[in-house]
């Protein structure tokens, strides 16, 4: 194995060691000359693992006595369990990286799996918990724009913030919102009668409330289909197509709303619709379902397409907002966000992303109550 990742393996062995008790406070570690012998590498290899593990709490070195395991304080032993606890975690990511990278993988395809992984379980877990100090909660739409942006703009060392992630549809986060159960909702909910995006939702569930609106991004929505496009699918009116395996969006989601509205203008009914029951509550797995040829096409992102090497047919382009009530949009964090967002250094970061356009950017719009 390659010693810049073998470093890893020896702390993660160690670390391990450490947590599960076989390593006890205040016992002495091996030599570096035994574990050079045991791992069969070079001391510098060993003497890296060694110092990871003392600038995670875990080891010592004292003058003539060698590298310890570190006493625990009996007084600190929350502080400590913590440390212990965040440090078992890093072993386990460390394990898989080091596993993905050994296979071949690069670090932003590793990145991008577990992005898509994430949003899974952001859509499967519901619980709604008083967040943690330091947490911006977000609840709405499923969007791959903010998981790119909760590691680019909350992820920074200087910024001391994190963006909770929960994805429950468009519907769900403006119901959230009115609930007191987030701070920010994101949405992208077409009104046929206005032609406009969110705002006649947004007075619909959150009368009476000063709200700040404010544009993340146009984004470009579509079917999403096998590459090559085997089955020639080019509009709605294919998917009541002979043998056409179709996959949804739950309802409530921005993207199951303007479906319904196309297909009642187009007088396609749902019946003609091989697979228009099936839900998904995410672009990737809407994706990830055609990727896998469990179903032919879906609606959904072409961000989510082009993350699954798939084909992609424009069908429409759509306004994603983040919604706050105006108090929230005061707060500093958010009004950081907000200033970035509106920068040019806000939409580089956009138009960085396929699939994504900045035109309307940190464009900001202020809902009086009524």
């Amino acid at each position: 194995m390659n010693e810049s990742f073998l470093y890893v393996q020896i702390a993660a062995t160690i670390r391990r060691d450490i947590l599960e008790g076989r390593l006890k406070p205040g016992e002495r570690l091996p030599s570096v000359r035994q574990l050079c012998e045991q791992w069969n590498c070079t001391p510098g290899t060993i003497q890296r693992a060694y110092n990871e593990l003392a600038r995670e709490g875990l080891l010592i070195s004292r003058a003539g006595r060698g590298t310890q395991v570190a006493g625990i304080i009996p007084q600190a032993k929350a502080q400590v369990d913590g440390i212990f606890r965040r440090a078992n975690l890093v072993h386990h990511a460390e394990a898989f990286l080091l596993e993905s990278l050994t296979a071949g993988y690069e670090l932003n395809e590793i990145q991008q799996a577990l992005d898509l992984a994430m949003d899974r379980w952001r859509s499967l877990h519901s619980a709604q918990v008083p967040p943690p100090a330091g947490v911006l909660r977000f609840s709405g739409s499923h969007d791959m724009l903010l998981n790119e942006l909760a590691h680019t703009f909350f992820g920074r060392a200087t910024n001391d913030v994190i963006l909770q992630l929960l994805y429950v549809g468009s519907l769900g986060g403006l119901m959230s919102l009115a609930e007191g159960k987030t701070d920010l909702a994101g949405c992208h909910l077409w009104d046929a009668e206005s032609n406009d995006y969110n705002l006649p939702f947004v007075r619909r569930l959150l009368p009476g409330k000063a709200v700040t609106i404010v544009t993340l991004a146009h984004r470009r929505q579509g079917l999403i289909v096998a590459a090559g496009n085997p089955l020639r699918i080019h509009s709605l009116a294919d998917l009541a197509g002979p043998g056409v395996r179709f996959i949804n969006r739950q309802s409530g989601s921005g993207t199951r709303v303007w479906l319904d509205h196309r297909l009642q203008q187009l007088h396609i009914p749902h019946s003609s619709i091989q697979g228009y029951a099936w839900e998904c509550s995410n672009h990737s797995d809407v994706a990830r379902a055609v990727a896998e040829g469990t179903v032919d096409v879906g609606l959904g992102l072409e961000s989510a397409a082009l993350a699954y090497g798939l084909d992609f047919v424009f069908l429409n382009r759509e306004r994603y907002d983040l919604v706050m009530l105006a108090e929230t949009a005061q707060h500093q964090p958010v009004q950081d966000l907000l200033a970035w967002l509106a920068s040019h250094q806000g939409k580089q970061f956009v138009n960085r992303h396929p699939g994504y356009e900045s035109e309307a950017t940190g464009q900001s719009l202020s809902c009086d109550p009524l």
